[in-house]
């Protein structure tokens, strides 16, 4: 028994909280070796009591020691008296012991845990003090730079009207093409800076959802006609004409999917396909996918899509541009709508950017809708078409590749017949994705062409193109 309770005090000498025991009179006697330590009292101090180490939370009766703790499993928060009468925060549990007339005390000390949650906050403080300082730095700036960019954008625009000069008017349409560029820039580092802070909200009405399809159709059809590409939209007809939520937003991450799968695809064509996938009360989920025959991109590098200033390769922001923000900013509306977004892609191939979002349906369309039975969720498969029909348009010397070929060296010609060099590089690359596993004489060929565009030579141009349309004949 004896050798019992010498392994139990070794036991608790080896606690990482203060253990001590007292009596019904408040007299300790018993701490373990961590009490000892933390209240700086030696084994020959005997007359310790309660009184002196729980000071004020337990005090000396007529018939023993008084405090308003209960005493049991219940944690207590108290202070802690050192034997000098400094003190720190502590947790305790105080109950009453097996043996009658002895009470058993466990402490933690938490004055590390509370300096810390300290710093804690003043650093949390600190952060949103700096974020609000840098959001509204950043919005008056951004404001700032409007105001110059606008006035050179107007002149530029004034200019054109009075110039008749062909290659002033070129280096005036670039200063152009680069204010818009700068405007869309602001407008993402504004709608960056609201979500970062917060303070983005939703603005949510009703409106014609196939007037947006429509409006967005019409945005992009040209950009994608100038270089050459097919363009498709497919609406579900279970769709609604008019729903409930905000159109700008929806129709800001359909532009920036769009705008990104026309930059990077020189060849074959551009999707936009949206179904209705589900129903619940009066809200419905609206699945969008966007469908590219472009570069494409690795799994490994699809990580870094969403995140903001970031882009998959520093040699595609050269070649491409782009702040690497709106993905991040696509990323954050949808999420503000209720839905998700995600892309499937495949180098060389082509990309499929989806995303979901929930609006609501209008009281006539509501009834209707619970009317109606439950549709089939069904899509065309772009994605996959698309990888099937590049994987042959991409195969040198099939009938596809052949008349892809065709198509974008006409195109080419005519760009470089009206001197419009700039939609001749665009249309060069195509031709260089076309021959990517041509024979040597071919990519040869297709690398002179491509130099002579580059650097504006026509008579060079001219000469590169016969030579390699004989080549190709």
């Amino acid at each position: 028994m004896q050798q019992e309770s010498i392994n139990w005090r070794r036991l608790m000498d080896f606690s990482l909280e203060l253990v001590f025991a007292f009596d019904e009179q408040g007299r300790v006697n018993y701490m373990n070796q961590t009490a000892r330590e933390m209240l700086e009292y030696s084994p020959e101090d005997h007359d310790v009591t309660v009184y002196d180490i729980l000071s004020g939370t337990f005090t000396e009766g007529e018939n023993g020691f008084v405090t308003n703790l209960t005493l049991g499993r219940d944690i207590q928060d108290l202070n802690v008296y050192r034997k000098n009468r400094t003190f720190f925060h502590a947790e305790a549990r105080i109950f009453p012991s097996i043996h009658p007339g002895l009470y058993g005390c466990v402490v933690r000390d938490i004055s590390k845990r509370d300096y810390l949650e300290k710093e804690i906050e003043n650093a949390i403080a600190d952060a949103q003090a700096a974020a609000k300082v840098k959001s509204e730095f950043v919005a008056n700036v951004t404001h700032e730079l409007r105001t110059p960019v606008n006035g050179i954008l107007g002149n530029t625009r004034q200019l054109q009207e009075l110039e008749e000069d062909r290659m002033k008017l070129k280096y005036l349409g670039t200063i152009e093409r680069c204010c818009k560029d700068m405007n869309q820039i602001i407008n993402n580092i504004l709608d960056f800076s609201k979500l970062e802070a917060g303070k983005f909200t939703l603005d949510n009405q009703k409106f014609s959802f196939r007037g947006m399809v429509d409006y967005v159709k019409a945005t992009h059809n040209v950009k994608a006609t100038e270089k050459g590409l097919d363009f498709f939209v497919t609406v579900s007809s279970d769709i609604p004409e008019y729903v409930i939520g905000d159109e700008l937003r929806i129709v800001q991450v359909l532009n920036n999917l769009l705008s990104n799968a026309c930059k990077f695809t020189a060849i074959g064509k551009v999707a936009l396909e949206v179904v209705k996938t589900a129903q619940i009360g009066k809200k419905i989920e609206l699945f969008f996918m966007v469908v590219d025959s472009g570069i494409g991109i690795s799994q490994e590098q699809m990580d870094k899509l969403f995140q903001s200033f970031s882009q998959v390769d520093a040699s595609i922001s050269r070649k491409y541009g782009g702040t690497g923000l709106g993905l991040n900013i696509s990323k954050q509306l949808v999420e503000l709508m209720g839905g998700k977004i995600n892309v499937d892609s495949r180098p060389g191939i082509g990309s499929t950017f989806s995303f979901s979002v929930w609006v609501e349906l209008t009281e006539e369309d509501l009834e209707e809708a619970q009317a109606a039975p439950e549709p089939m969720i069904s899509t065309s498969g772009l994605f996959q078409q698309s990888l099937e029909q590049m994987m042959d348009t991409k195969k040198f010397g099939s009938a596809d590749n052949a008349e892809a070929l065709k198509k974008n060296l006409s195109k080419l010609i005519l760009c470089v017949e009206m001197e419009n060099w700039e939609k001749a590089e665009s249309f060069m690359e195509g031709i260089r994705q076309l021959t990517e596993d041509a024979p040597r004489e071919v990519k040869t060929s297709v690398l002179r062409l491509k130099m002579s565009v580059q650097k504006e030579d026509y008579d060079k141009t001219m000469d590169a193109y016969a030579a390699l349309n004989e080549l190709l004949q």
